[in-house]
């Protein structure tokens, strides 16, 4: 685990700037010292390095958080529609340099104003917001957990937890057992039931990131060790035999 000074060493984020990103829910830490200090594991670190490539394409901050806490948010796909930006912003870069040297050759006459046409850059740039925010489950996910209190936002965590402890308890049972088969359905509910309708394809989502997202894979194996590769094994069986 890292300090705020050692992170902000590190990555070249000021100190001011990581306890801002904490304060708007965008950054949390890992976990927090007996006297206070904040410190981040590597769940943390890759959510900050998602988080520099979006600021990097100039994404607001507020259209990150929305992204990246986007119910069927996926680090991976996030990463190529990155990429993808990346190319495009160097491409442009690209034609301005061009266009900067002929002008430094020929003059004024060279001027060719196709090299400011960001058209298709802003086009993708906006297909990667709605990708995760301007979702039916995003939306719907709002709409229930915006009035939750307290004692219906720990009923709710509640019920996932105890959903999460049944899995742990049958850890060595094959993941295609009919108890195992019958959790990942109850799991599926609980989802629906409380933050947004959880489809197969949603699910088959979020057994991946139980199991490649750190965060998730931590959170998990508290249950019991191995919580989170058997929970996403058992709901890849449940997808797949349903499609």
């Amino acid at each position: 685990m890292k300090t705020v000074h050692e992170v902000s060493k590190e990555t070249g984020v000021s100190i001011r700037t990581l306890h801002y990103y904490d304060k708007i829910g965008l950054l949390p830490p890992d976990a927090v010292s007996e006297v206070g200090y904040r410190l981040y594991g590597p769940p943390a670190l890759a959510r900050l390095g998602q988080i520099l490539l979006f600021r990097a394409l100039e994404f607001p901050l507020k259209e990150i958080k929305k992204i990246l806490d986007a119910p069927a948010f996926d680090p991976s796909e996030a990463l190529e529609q990155q990429i993808s930006l990346l190319k495009l912003r160097r491409e442009h870069l690209d034609r301005l340099l061009t266009l900067a040297l002929e002008l430094r050759e020929k003059g004024g006459n060279a001027m060719d104003f196709n090299a400011f046409d960001t058209s298709k850059m802003d086009l993708y740039t906006e297909e990667v917001k709605k990708r995760w925010r301007d979702t039916e489950p995003y939306r719907e996910y709002q709409t229930k957990t915006k009035n939750y209190g307290a004692e219906e936002r720990k009923r709710a965590d509640g019920e996932l937890s105890e959903r999460f402890d049944r899995f742990a308890r049958l850890l060595g049972t094959p993941c295609e057992a009919p108890e195992v088969q019958a959790e990942v359905e109850l799991l599926k509910q609980a989802i629906t039931r409380n933050y947004y309708t959880c489809t197969d394809e949603i699910l088959a989502s979020l057994g991946r990131m139980y199991t490649c997202d750190e965060r998730f894979r931590r959170y998990l194996d508290r249950f019991a060790p191995g919580t989170a590769d058997f929970v996403g094994k058992a709901i890849l069986y449940y997808c797949q035999k349903r499609h």
